[in-house]
């Protein structure tokens, strides 16, 4: 079975997270850059990736990597590139990108000539000057960073942080994605007990059910690439019915959820219905500054709101405070917390035991740890 090189793009201060879930998956040569991770594999693999894999943001299947800094170097080297292995004669191929720190730094004319190139080595290979674009679509996708150049074929369609349960949501969500993150490094058992006092649309709460379920987060969605070849549907039917298999219903696991917005708690619980984990997860409305820690043991996970998202710097600030109250260093109380703010600690209270720097979009946050307990003296 042929093996391919992919790279799946993710959010800057996940690279280690997606690696880990690329290896599990089976992936050979796992190699990590900022914001993507590069692996091989064969048709299952690919497969396996789109469906599983929970901080993602696609999956590329590369055609080629090469280096250009006139529009001449970007033509011919696309031409080279062997096209006809993935696209048919009829086949669409739109073509998408971006370009960072590089001489070909105009985003549409790089489209242009790619999209050219292309339809130039396909004329060749097929012997026609028109295309009709009428068959199944292989997004094209390039990425220029410092002159470096990769193109490649969206296998993914829709970004995978779409898993199909969030068709609305509040003001300033979390991305899935992100919060799938998170989840992992705080780490999720099947006997968890989470809270998230600031649920919002759920996000975190269903990405941790999920997790606990061994849910796999494209379970219930389609991918562009089930449309490619029957070698590739054959392979998506596969790994979509072994991760059907795989599910653990039967969960000590429980997702406890509050919003002083009421429509937010709503939202959640909807949302929590569609990803199919409503048994689960609980969610009533509440203000934080009446939140009661449970006596037992707990994992708190949650995105707070701040200055570039719902409320002003010095509202955010309070409510900072109000939380480094209620959320006591004790036993068997875990807190992961996600923030821009460079001064959370000093309202919070006290220094995190660890960081991670993480991006919520385009806003660059930190991610507080609190696990270093101790009983209440």
């Amino acid at each position: 079975m042929k093996v391919y090189k992919m790279v799946a793009p993710c959010m800057f201060g996940v690279e280690g997270i997606l690696a880990d879930e690329l290896k599990r998956l089976g992936a050979l040569n796992v190699k990590s850059e900022n914001g993507r991770v590069f692996f091989e594999g064969d048709c299952n693999i690919l497969a396996a990736a789109n469906i599983n894999l929970r901080t993602a943001e696609r999956v590329i299947l590369i055609v080629g990597m090469f280096k250009a800094t006139t529009f001449e170097e970007l033509f011919e080297n696309t031409t080279h590139l062997p096209w006809e292995d993935f696209i048919g004669s009829k086949d669409a191929f739109p073509v998408t990108g971006y370009s960072i720190s590089s001489q070909l730094h105009s985003v549409p004319d790089c489209q242009a000539i790619i999209k050219k190139a292309i339809v130039k080595r396909l004329s060749g290979k097929y012997s026609i000057s028109w295309f009709e674009e009428i068959g199944p679509v292989h997004k094209i996708r390039f990425s220029i960073q410092k002159n470096n150049i990769l193109v490649g074929i969206d296998t993914s369609g829709e970004g995978l942080h779409k898993r199909g349960y969030r068709a609305n949501s509040l003001l300033a969500p979390i991305k899935e994605t992100l919060a799938a993150a998170m989840c992992y490094t705080a780490r999720i058992y099947p006997d968890t007990m989470l809270y998230d006092p600031f649920c919002g649309s759920g996000t975190i709460l269903i990405e941790s059910a999920l997790m606990a379920k061994n849910i796999a987060p494209g379970i219930r969605r389609y991918f562009s690439a089930e449309k490619f070849s029957e070698e590739f549907k054959t392979a998506f039917a596969a790994k979509r019915k072994e991760a059907i298999d795989k599910i653990q219903q039967n969960v000590e696991f429980r997702a406890f959820g509050s919003d002083i917005d009421k429509a937010a708690v709503d939202l959640t619980l909807q949302n929590a219905k569609k990803a199919g984990v409503s048994d689960v997860i609980s969610a009533k409305a509440c203000d934080v500054k009446n939140f009661v820690l449970p006596e037992d043991r707990m994992l708190l996970i949650t995105n707070p709101p701040y200055g570039e998202r719902l409320l002003d710097i010095e509202n955010a600030q309070k409510l900072y405070s109000v939380m480094g109250e209620k959320f006591e260093r004790l036993q068997g109380k875990k807190y992961f917390i996600i923030s821009p703010n460079d001064d959370f600690e000093s309202f919070f209270g006290r220094p995190a035991d660890k960081r991670r720097k993480l991006y919520n979009g385009m806003i660059k946050c930190q991610l507080y740890m609190y696990f270093k307990n101790e009983f209440r003296k």
